[in-house]
């Protein structure tokens, strides 16, 4: 199956670039290119991308309003974004993974990470190398909680397992060694990991993390808990 990507950024020697890479793989293909974020809007309406690259700072419609966009359209909820960006400067990141973006990934990524963090958005992983971003994401969370009461009482939906599972996704394990933590195998965990989503009502395991930290579930320099 081909996977099939936009690229979004204001700069045209940076799409020149990762359509490069991209289109050297035989199961990728770069199939459209937009120069800010409303041309990327359209676009994700019409060229059938199940990844878009997005850049946040763009003319016309920022790339922020456009993942928002997105992510608020039903009819692109198969849709995943990658916003691109420079991990220590730029808080819009949060913001970007709040309006539900799928991960982040900075603009000096090597080749063979940028491709294998597509394939994981793809397959819908979602939230890209989340023990490295984990700090960078904590850090801003825990000064952007608006609504934390609500996120609170939403919790009460989750099982107790449920909780114990979103718990570990915020500290940023896969399902794989959530699946060894807890002795049950892969395919239960991403079970819990999806009831979790359904319950919380968010499209991928980036917005449970954010959910995780904004209700307080997760604090800033919280220690993975003990198996």
């Amino acid at each position: 199956m081909t996977i099939r990507v936009l690229l979004a950024d204001d700069q045209a020697l940076i799409r020149a670039g990762f359509k490069m890479i991209i289109d050297s793989e035989p199961d990728f293909e770069v199939v459209a290119e937009a120069g800010d974020g409303r041309e990327a809007l359209d676009l994700a309406r019409t060229a059938r991308a199940d990844v878009i690259l997005m850049d946040i700072r763009m003319p016309r419609m920022d790339g922020l309003e456009a993942t928002r966009r997105i992510g608020a359209d039903d009819n692109l909820a198969g849709v995943r974004v990658l916003v691109l960006t420079t991990f220590e400067t730029d808080d819009n990141v949060v913001l970007a993974l709040q309006a539900g973006a799928s991960g982040f990934l900075g603009k000096g990524v090597a080749p063979a990470d940028l491709l294998h963090a597509i394939r994981v958005v793809a397959g819908g992983e979602s939230l890209l190398s989340p023990k490295a971003t984990r700090g960078l994401v904590s850090r801003f969370l825990t000064s952007l909680r608006p609504g934390a009461e609500d996120l609170v009482s939403a919790l009460d939906l989750l099982t107790e397992r449920e909780r114990e599972v979103l718990v570990l996704v915020a500290h940023g394990l896969s399902n794989d060694d959530i699946a060894e933590r807890l002795f049950v195998s892969p395919l239960t965990a991403k079970t819990h990991v999806n009831r979790a989503m359904t319950k919380l009502n968010v499209r991928d395991r980036a917005q449970l993390v954010v959910i995780a930290y904004q209700s307080g579930l997760v604090r800033q320099g919280d220690q993975l808990p003990a198996p």
